[in-house]
């Protein structure tokens, strides 16, 4: 009796695993649970709601369409977390997403300093992640299997500021010596600065000055006084909206006259900084990976859309994040299954371009075996006449567009 018993209980164990397998991400039909990740609430705020928009929308299409045809057209569900903008709450929420909510796949976190632990979460419960922007070089270098990453590094990002700073110089004759290094103080920002100063040091530049704060400060005018102090050729930024503004605005008020300003996508990629700054954002530089104006009808058709729903352009990130989505939505397609092994396997593998459908950014996904998207790569845009306006690649850029340098200083203007 006491045999018949313990087999009856492995059984029923068994009958259990395979119940909790098949129960992730609800049925093969009817809605798939997919996790979204981001700050909506904290100085990033922001850029976190235009994110989830470009998620919002791209599912709202999907489902549209007919859902995920191999699953008979079932639909995606989008569960939403805020991280705050708070490694510890990330955490908690990644958790939560993967446990209690049942999602076949996570997408965040925006925030380097949330990504690298939440994407942990997800490696131990082996549930895909994937990572439309978030630039520290470590999310994937730990050998990780479940975790993609869409975007740049800051690796790259940090190389090819410095090179088009350089380039510029040399083709106009209007030569940077200086740098002044300005950026919030967590993951992004300080792996930022590291590689800035990387290549300052080979291209033969200067840094006159390095400047950490909290992306959540009431004030930076002390930063900006030592600016005025200091006064570097060119101000690099790596900054979250609000703290954009303010260095922003401050630059603006103390009349300081850079050669160049060079933003990182993050904050100065956010139209709420064009909005609040106005006139103070022209010629600003971003190094990005795309934008609305970019030479893609399909990425000016999508924006334009997203433009009636929304009142304003998509932004850099709000880009990726949806093409993100139809990359999610094209995966577990070809797997046909919401089986989250079966989805990593496919992201592992997919291949898709740009133009393809839902593919609005200017390179294609591919991911080596690091999960790193092997295409993707900068875009360079400039404020003009408060427009953000693709200005280099040359190849990317609409025809007209043509870039201003050095900054005309507040006198000129």
């Amino acid at each position: 009796m006491q045999k018949v018993m313990k087999f009856s209980s492995t059984l029923l164990l068994a009958a259990a695993m395979v119940m909790a397998a098949f129960s992730i991400g609800s049925a093969q039909t009817g809605e798939i649970n997919v996790g979204i990740l981001l700050p909506l609430s904290g100085p990033a705020a922001p850029i976190g709601v235009n994110s989830l928009n470009g998620h919002k929308m791209a599912v709202e299409e999907i489902n549209a369409s007919g859902g995920i045809p191999t699953l008979d057209g079932a639909t995606i569900k989008l569960v939403v977390a805020d991280s705050g903008g708070d490694p510890k709450n990330g955490l908690t929420q990644a958790e939560r997403l993967i446990t209690q909510d049942n999602v076949v796949t996570i997408m965040g976190a925006f925030q380097s300093s949330v990504t690298y632990p939440s994407t942990q979460v997800a490696e131990k419960y082996e549930i895909p992640y994937i990572v439309p922007s978030s630039y520290k070089p470590e999310i994937t270098e730990r050998g990780f299997k479940y975790t993609f990453r869409l975007c740049l590094t800051t690796d790259l990002a940090g190389r090819e500021q410095i090179e088009f700073i350089d380039r510029m110089g040399k083709l106009s004759g209007k030569t940077v010596k200086t740098l002044g290094l300005l950026y919030e103080n967590s993951d992004w920002g300080v792996s930022s600065a590291a590689l800035w100063k990387k290549y300052a040091e080979k291209y033969g530049f200067e840094v006159v000055m390095d400047e950490a704060y909290p992306a959540n400060s009431a004030t930076l005018d002390p930063v900006v006084r030592k600016i005025k102090r200091h006064k570097p050729d060119a101000l690099l930024f790596a900054s979250y909206t609000s703290d954009a503004i303010l260095l922003a605005k401050g630059v603006a008020q103390q009349k300081i006259n850079p050669m160049v300003y060079m933003g990182t996508a993050g904050g100065h990629a956010d139209p709420v900084f064009i909005q609040n700054v106005k006139d103070a954002s022209n010629y600003y530089f971003d190094m990005a990976e795309t934008s609305p104006d970019i030479d893609l009808p399909i990425a000016r058709e999508t924006n334009a859309k997203y433009k009636k729903l929304y009142g304003e352009d998509m932004s850099d990130d709000c880009i990726k994040c949806y093409t993100a989505t139809y990359v999610l939505a094209k995966a577990i397609e070809i797997a046909g299954t919401t089986n989250p092994k079966d989805i990593r396997r496919v992201l592992a593998n997919i291949k898709m371009i740009p133009g393809q459908k839902g593919i609005i950014t200017p390179y294609g996904v591919e991911f080596d075996e690091k999960g790193q998207n092997k295409h993707a790569r900068g875009v360079f845009v400039q404020t003009l006449n408060q427009k953000r306006v693709v200005v280099y690649p040359s190849e990317l850029a609409l025809p007209g567009a043509n870039i201003v340098w050095p900054t005309p200083t507040w006198q000129e203007r």
